[in-house]
This record gives C-alpha cells, structure tokens and sequence, in this order.
C-alpha cells in the first residue's frame, strides 16, 4: 500500500472546518481504494501563533515541510492582523520558496448549483485559470521613502523574467492541449503596460509554435472580464499574471456559483518540492465557526492533489461524488442550499463509499 505524507495547515477563520471536512473525505477514500493511506501531519501555523510568537511560522516551516508529497492548505487572514503580514508570513513564503510557479484554478458549475449568469448552466462555463505564482506584480519588490510627510513615495515593482513567463506559458499550452476543446487565452495588459506585458505577448507567439494544435487568442485583462460575463462559453483554458489570474478567478468563482466551489493547486510541475493545494474563498471570518462553510471547495481541491499524487481514480470518485450530493440538493447556503458543513461531508462521504465505478 502507498502511503502518503500530507502536511495540513488549516490555518485560519474556517480553514480549520474545512481542511477537516477534506481530511475526512480522504479517509473515505483510502478506505473505499484499499490502495493508499494518508499519513497526515498537522500544523497550528496561523494568525492565533503570530499572536503568541511575532511570526505565523517557524524560521525553518520551509524545511519542515519539504519532505512531505504534499500540503493541505486552508486560509490565512485575520481582521486584526494586516492582510500583508498574514499572506506574506505563511502562504507567499511556501508558494515562492518551493517554486511552485503553476497556480491552477479550475472553474466550472456543478450540477445543483445557479450561476448567477442567466442561461448558463453545468457545460457552458468550464475552464482553467493558470496563474503565474512566482513573480510578476507579486513579487515583494519595491519600497516607501518620507513615510508619513507629504512627498512620501511607495513602489511596487512588478517583475516579469524571461524564464519565468516562458515557463507557465508552456505550462498553459500543455494543459489547453490536454483538454477537448484544444483552447487557450492569454491575458495581458499589454496596451498600456508595454515592457513586462508586451514581453508576455511576445513569449506566448514564440511558444504557441511548439504546440500547432492548440488555438489560441490575447485578451486585454479588462475585456476579459466582459467576455468571461457575456461569452463564457468561448473560454477554456486561460492563461495570465499573478495579479491578473487572482483577481479573474475570484471572478470565475463567482460565476460559477461561489467562491465556497472554488479549487486551487500551487504546482511544482518539475516535482523538486512538494506542491500546496487550497481552496481559493479565504479566511471567511464572518461565518467562522457557525459550520455552514462551503467544504466543495476543499473536496475540488483534495481532488487535485490526487491527481498530482497519481491517484486519479479516486480524484474522479471524489469528483462524482461531489457532484452527485450538489445534484441532490444538499448544500451549504452560499449556493442557495440549507445544509451544514458536516451534512455535506456525510454526505460526500456516504456518496464515496456507494461509488462502484
């Protein structure tokens, strides 16, 4: 039997419910397989210890989680600590330090669940989002000078590499070629940002070469977001900055009914560090703790580390039974259901162990 070493860090505000919900979806699993286990390490890495300590994590939380297959990440954010403490304290230093510069975010309306667009339904919005993760507008550089006078100066340096753009834009058209429709966008802002953003074009021209059967377009960013409204059906897969992917998934999990169904996996495509995987809604503080939390996110998102773990029977046995228990009805009520977080759970669970494909 394989076992697996999974790193979990629920972290903050309903972080903790839902990692547990997907812990507990991955026991089915490995008990209906037969196959795997998980071997599961938890850490109380958040807000709550820079409370206690001055840093969200260890020194060495790096090395600590290196030798794991992979990390179960929940949420960081807290409204009493600054959202730029959070973010760059634990997640960012994860993300950056093992290269994973492959953020995939897959996007599509499940059965049971209204988009909030009219007409649009399971099969007209499929797509994936690959943000670049490593560089870009994210990448700390910059600075402030005369703090607090009236001449003060802040600078944010985005910075786009050559390795870089031309790394994920592969990765892009890949993963376009591995899907049906054989369709990729990429997003820039090129008419305005004519160093780093003509770049971007320039590099997506030079690797659509390798890859003759993939169809592909430009979009400025700000257009996109029309298309994504009026057009979803003409959009598969999409390829964009860090900033611009970030903000176009949380878009894309809005229209597909909610951020609460929204996955994400932070990919080492060469394998030299373990990759992270977390849902994509946040902290969510305003529902913590009244167990209505969203956990199909976390289920998507577990569904993805099997997948980058070799386990894709049981990612698409997760996947079934996801969408069979948002068939059913049983939802939290973010997507219009009345059921509580565990409910769901159950019942993704009971769904998983009655799965005989």
């Amino acid at each position: 039997m394989k076992t697996y070493k999974i790193a979990a860090i629920p972290a903050d505000g309903i972080g903790p419910e839902v990692i547990a919900a997907g812990l507990q979806a991955l026991d089915s699993l490995a008990r209906r397989d037969g196959g795997f286990a998980f071997d599961v390490t938890e850490f109380d890495w958040s807000s709550d210890r820079y409370r206690k300590t001055g840093a969200l994590m260890p020194e060495d939380g790096p090395a600590q989680l290196k030798p794991f297959d992979a990390i179960f990440f929940g949420a960081v954010g807290a409204p009493d600590v600054p959202d730029h403490i959070t973010l760059w304290g634990l997640r960012l230093p994860i993300c950056q330090g093992f290269d994973q510069y492959a953020n995939v975010r897959p996007t599509r309306i499940l059965p049971g669940i209204q988009s909030p667009l009219a007409g649009v339904g399971p099969g007209d919005l499929d797509w994936v989002i690959v943000r670049e993760n490593s560089e870009g507008e994210y990448s700390g550089h910059g600075g402030r000078a005369h703090r607090g006078q009236p001449e003060e100066v802040g600078t944010e340096v985005a910075i786009f590499t050559r390795v870089g753009v031309t790394r994920i834009m592969r990765y892009a058209f890949k993963l376009a070629q591995s899907r049906p429709r054989k369709l990729l966008t990429v997003v820039t802002k090129s008419n305005a940002q004519r160093f780093g953003m003509v770049m971007w074009d320039e590099i997506a021209a030079e690797v659509a070469t390798e890859f003759p059967d993939v169809t592909w377009d430009k979009m400025l960013v700000d257009a996109m977001t029309v298309r994504m409204v009026k057009n979803p059906q003409s959009l598969d897969t999409i390829v964009a900055t860090n900033l611009h992917a970030d903000i176009l998934s949380d878009l894309a999990g809005a229209l597909a009914g909610s951020l609460g169904v929204a996955p994400t996996g932070n990919i080492d495509p060469e394998r030299r560090y373990p990759s992270m995987f977390e849902p994509i809604h946040g902290s969510a503080f305003d529902i913590t703790g009244k167990g209505i939390a969203n956990p199909v996110a976390t289920f998507w998102t577990a569904a993805q580390m099997l997948e980058h773990l070799g386990e894709a029977d049981a990612a698409r046995r997760l996947m079934r039974a996801v969408e069979k228990v948002c068939a059913d009805g049983i939802m939290t009520p973010d997507v219009g259901g009345k059921a509580t977080t565990r409910e769901v759970t159950d019942a993704v669970c009971d769904a998983i162990r009655g799965d005989n494909i």
